[in-house]
């Protein structure tokens, strides 16, 4: 009989296919669906400190009250406390709809005493807790040492206040990306999640205008979290899991193969819905047993950078003579 369970967020999980954190995951009777249709894992949608931030410099450009300290540090704690009420809700929502394991969600920007909100988290019943990690480094004088701070002190600022087990899902965008995961492996994370995706500009030619450009992930975006799931699952003290552009049961197959111990998606589920998982499960079992694979182990990281008979597949940079045998084949 084959088995799809595996490992991630410190927990077993029934099957590797996490459905990711997204506006999806706000919606109870979507996490219902979801868990019906054979989810392994759910990530509730984020709380984004950032919007928090935000709320708070719009109410302090706009006071000129005598009592405007007062009325700030009321203001920042009424904010903060409705969203934990809100999201506390969530969390105790999802866990009454679900079958599976029920994951929060923070989005962090900064590392400081906001983070406490974790240790409430966990007392509305997550099971775990996923730090969406990551600062656009557009600033020069942010150096990668500040960046690096930035990761370690948020992790442990977070896992010396929960019981709950803690995963990170980091951004592509590092100068260093194998040295800071390393580091956060460090930390006794139960995973790091490879890679977070953000909201990207685009330029409207007609109207000469900056927008935001297509929110959802193309299915050949999964290229990017294949390569580091290869090179870093191998060499890390925790689990890997792989996101971004995963749409189908071969990319989810292909990211095992590198090592990954699960995956997430969400793009995928605006597109087809949730019942896609149910399909998802079905070819990957139904590959396993061609295979004769009876355990998602009996696979994982056949084709790590560890394992592969070409391992330099996965650090090559340049296209070299593959480049000019494909150009020599589109001549003829």
């Amino acid at each position: 009989m084959t088995s799809l369970k595996t490992k991630f967020f410190g927990l077993e999980l029934k099957n590797p296919l996490i459905v990711a954190s997204s506006s999806l995951t706000a919606n109870v009777d979507k996490i219902r669906e979801f868990s019906d249709n054979g989810a392994g894992a759910i990530v509730l949608k984020s709380v984004f400190e950032e919007e928090i931030v935000n709320e708070y410099n719009q109410v302090a450009q706009t006071r000129t009250s005598a009592h405007f300290e007062e009325f700030i540090d009321y203001f920042d704690y009424k904010i903060r406390d409705q969203v934990l009420a809100s999201y506390g809700k969530l969390i105790r929502d999802a866990k009454s709809a679900s079958k599976v394991p029920v994951v929060a969600s923070i989005n962090c920007i900064s590392a400081g005493d906001w983070l406490q909100f974790a240790s409430q988290v966990q007392d509305a019943g997550a099971d775990a807790i996923e730090l969406n990690l990551f600062v656009m480094p557009c600033d020069p004088q942010t150096t990668a040492e500040g960046s690096r701070r930035f990761y370690l002190n948020a992790v442990r600022e977070v896992a010396g206040r929960v019981k709950i087990p803690v995963t990170v899902k980091i951004s592509s965008y590092s100068a260093d990306l194998a040295s800071i995961c390393n580091a956060l492996a460090g930390e006794k994370l139960a995973g790091i999640t490879l890679f977070n995706r953000f909201a990207n500009p685009d330029i409207d030619i007609e109207k000469e205008k900056l927008i935001e450009a297509q929110p959802l992930s193309g299915d050949r975006e999964f290229l990017m979290p294949l390569r580091w799931v290869g090179i870093l699952s191998p060499r890390l003290a925790c689990p890997v899991a792989a996101s971004t552009g995963i749409h189908n049961a071969e990319q989810v197959i292909k990211m095992l193969l590198a090592g990954a111990t699960a995956v997430q998606m969400a793009s995928v589920f605006y597109k087809k819905g949730a019942s896609h998982l149910a399909e998802l499960l079905k070819d990957l079992e139904h590959w396993m047993q061609k295979k004769g694979y009876a355990s998602i182990e009996d696979f994982r990281g056949r084709l790590s950078l560890a394992k592969a008979t070409n391992p330099g597949v996965y650090s090559r940079a340049q296209y070299l003579s593959s480049f000019g045998g494909y150009a020599g084949s589109e001549r003829k």
